[in-house]
């Protein structure tokens, strides 16, 4: 009887000792989370590398300047096991560029070329415009209505916290000069992929290799789409466009990592990041300084405890998002350990607030995410009950084969104002919302690093959900 009472003892002491052990775990986050609203490395992160740095095109002397940045970086910061994994990158380079109006009057367009775009001859193109509201109009014309001609697609973006409207507005960029070239049209310019009604036009990466039949294309500021449209109404339109580029097709790329040991599991391995390439029109605050900021300062705030959480977190800069190709290079170069990458997440949807988390499928009910709903309600952050997915661009690789992935999803309401654009510069940045950023990332990274949780397990275990 009494080496029973015993056992119970010792069975309630444990109990208690894992419940304060919890407790100590939620106290340490909200200190964690409390701490980094009011810290400014993530800012001084994105003035750094926006200012020092600049564009940071693959290919770039930018890109050469950014990634010995990111080393010196992470080693002034006190992180360990830096690494620079170079990997193969065709890279593209920006040359001189401009279109006009021709007829029914002379008027110069804002443009800029696509990323990837193919060059026109040095004397540029200039033909008929045969313009469409929609990339789904352009598809369904006859090829005898765009054969010869410049097409112009003005298709706008909707606005949406989420984003949404990029995916369906985009793919008049991603795929509209292969689609047009099969029809026999000899250039595209497309309305910015963009939800603000500025002149200045967007870029970004469009179909391309040497297998791709495409051909040379633009965007246009979306004024100038719009005056477009309305004088095609009037009558026919001429535009004459130039556009100059070169590839590099033997040049590489660099994703750079370092950690945050665990003191206890340093083989189990959280993944977080955001991209350190940029377009060449910009600065690229909110795309990506800014991911790169919040998840280094996230994981720094958590170095300084004065007892790592078991987990190692492993902050990666990654080198081609714009132009893809990092994604690939991170599976390849992690193949052997992927078991061992617990959790991964993707902080690149800029740096205005938090405003939702979606966990892996079937976590939720856990203790530790428990806890992290908890934590992160104070910054007005709510649990999506769909389950994460597409977690980014770079960690979509790793995402395929297996690895759990976390969104922690930004308001995007102004993000596509400056995505892509000469304006995504520093001034666009809000230290309070870039800060909420801080602490939700630090305060949710944390409570997993210093947990046992097991996604995958959860994951298979759950059953099938319906999305909510």
């Amino acid at each position: 009887m009494l080496m029973f009472r015993s056992l119970l003892t010792a069975v309630a002491a444990s109990a208690l000792l894992a419940g304060v052990a919890h407790a100590q775990d939620v106290k340490t986050a909200e200190a964690l989370r409390d701490k980094a609203l009011n810290d400014r490395l993530a800012w001084d992160i994105t003035e750094d590398l926006t200012t020092n740095i600049g564009p940071r095109l693959v290919g770039s002397p930018g890109m050469e300047r950014a990634k010995d940045w990111g080393v010196a970086k992470f080693k002034a910061l006190g992180f360990t096991n830096i690494k620079v994994d170079q990997f193969a990158k065709p890279s593209w380079t920006r040359g001189e560029e401009s279109a006009e109006l021709v007829a029914p009057y002379p008027m110069k367009l804002s443009i800029v070329g696509l990323g990837r775009t193919i060059p026109t001859l040095a004397e540029g193109i200039e033909a008929e415009v045969a313009l469409f509201s929609t990339y789904a109009e352009m598809v369904a014309a006859p090829a005898s209505a765009i054969k010869g001609k410049i097409v112009v697609i003005t298709q706008p973006m909707v606005r949406a916290q989420d984003g949404a409207g990029y995916g369906i507005a985009g793919i008049s960029r991603r795929a509209g000069p292969v689609e047009a070239a099969k029809r026999g049209a000899v250039a595209l310019l497309i309305r910015s992929v963009s939800t603000s009604s500025s002149t200045v036009p967007h870029t970004g990466v469009t179909t391309n290799g040497a297998d791709v039949v495409t051909i040379p294309a633009a965007a246009l500021g979306v004024p100038e789409a719009e005056q477009l449209e309305r004088l095609a109404k009037k009558g026919p339109l001429r535009i004459k466009l130039k556009l100059a580029s070169t590839l590099d097709a033997g040049d590489v790329a660099w994703n750079i990592s370092a950690d945050i040991k665990g003191s206890e599991k340093p083989d189990e391995v959280i993944v977080i990041g955001g991209h350190l390439d940029s377009w060449d029109v910009g600065t690229g605050a909110f795309d990506d300084a800014a991911g790169i900021a919040i998840t280094t300062a996230a994981a720094k705030l958590i170095g300084e405890l004065p007892k790592h959480p078991k987990r190692t977190i492993r902050v990666v800069m990654w080198g081609s998002e714009e132009s893809g190709g990092s994604s690939d290079a991170f599976l390849a170069a992690n193949k052997s350990n992927l078991e061992k990458l617990v959790l991964a997440g993707e902080s690149d949807t800029g740096a205005d607030r938090i405003y939702s988390l979606q966990l892996p499928k079937g976590s939720e009910g856990h203790p530790a995410m428990k806890a992290a709903i908890q934590t992160l309600s104070p910054l007005k952050i709510y649990f999506d009950k769909n389950p994460a997915a597409h977690g980014g661009a770079d960690i979509g690789g790793i995402e395929g084969a297996g690895v759990p992935v976390v969104n922690l999803n930004q308001d995007a309401s102004r993000y596509f104002d400056y995505h892509h654009t000469a304006d995504d510069t520093l001034d666009k940045v809000d230290p309070i919302q870039l800060a909420q950023n801080v602490a939700a990332w630090t305060s949710f990274i944390y409570l997993v690093a210093d947990s046992d949780i097991d996604f995958r397990a959860l994951g298979a275990a759950a059953p099938a959900q319906a999305r909510h």
